[in-house]
C-alpha cells in the first residue's frame, strides 16, 4: 500500500484479535489434568467453570465443576495462536467462522508444535476460540455512559478470512 492509501484508510475500521480463549471440558481427576494442560500451554492460571444447570442424564448438578478455561490477550495470544494453528496445519473450514469470531478444536495437545507428551496429563484435547474486535467497542461495554454501537461495528466472515490469510497465512476449505 502507498502512504496515500494508508492515509485514506479509516483506522476505526481495522480489526484486531481481542482475545484467544482456550477451554477443556472434564470432571474430577480429568479436570485437574485439563487445568495442568492449560497452565503448560498458556503459562497462566486457568479458571474452573462450574455448572449452573441440572442435567440428570449426564449426572450434572449445579455447582459441579465441569471444565476449565483461560483467556489470553495481546502479544501472548497472537504468538500462542500461531502455534495452535500449526496443530491443525494452518487450515480452517469456513463453517468454523462466525460473525466476530472463529473456533476450532485440537484432538490431542501433542499435535501442537513444540509441545511434548506429559505422562501426568495423558492424551487430552482442547477448544480454541479467537474473538475479533474493532476500535470503539469499549463504548458499548463501559459501565458509565454506555452507548449503542452500530451493526457496522461487527466483523463479517469475509473480513476474518482476509485477516487470517494476510497475517497468519491460513488456508480455508
Amino acid at each position: 500500500m502507498t502512504t496515500q492509501e494508508l492515509m485514506t484508510e479509516n483506522p476505526m475500521r481495522k480489526i484486531k484479535i481481542e482475545r484467544v480463549v482456550l477451554s477443556c471440558a472434564a470432571v474430577g481427576v480429568d479436570l485437574d489434568k485439563s487445568v495442568k494442560l492449560l497452565e503448560i500451554l498458556s503459562k497462566g492460571k486457568p479458571q474452573r467453570v462450574a455448572s449452573t444447570k441440572r442435567i440428570p442424564d449426564f449426572g450434572v448438578r449445579p455447582g459441579l465443576e465441569v471444565g476449565t478455561s483461560i483467556t489470553l490477550r495481546g502479544e501472548t495470544a497472537t504468538q500462542l495462536l500461531k502455534k495452535l494453528l500449526g496443530a491443525i496445519e494452518n487450515t480452517l473450514k469456513k463453517r468454523q467462522i462466525s460473525e466476530n469470531h472463529f473456533s476450532f478444536g485440537i484432538h490431542e495437545y501433542i499435535e501442537i508444535p513444540g509441545v511434548e507428551y506429559q505422562r501426568e496429563i495423558g492424551i487430552r484435547g482442547l477448544n480454541v476460540t479467537v474473538v475479533f474486535a474493532r476500535p470503539g467497542l469499549r463504548v458499548k461495554r463501559k459501565k458509565i455512559k454506555a452507548g449503542k454501537v452500530s451493526h457496522k461495528q461487527s466483523i463479517p466472515k469475509e473480513e476474518i478470512i482476509n485477516h487470517m490469510e494476510e497475517n497468519f497465512s491460513t488456508k480455508f476449505k
